[in-house]
């Protein structure tokens, strides 16, 4: 890279801050899904079957 600005501290126009924070309800919502999904799976196998 011939920037390193982007390498050390980021780039200034960047809010590390909202990206993190997006990241990471992200992360929640993905997980809570897969829960659900699982979930749901194991209920109707055991009340379809």
């Amino acid at each position: 890279m011939t920037d390193n600005q982007a390498v050390a501290g980021g780039h200034p126009d960047m809010d590390y801050a909202e990206h993190e924070r997006t990241y990471e309800g992200f992360l929640t919502f993905s997980k809570w899904g897969v829960i659900f999904v699982v979930l749901l799976l194991i209920f109707m196998a055991v009340t379809l079957l």
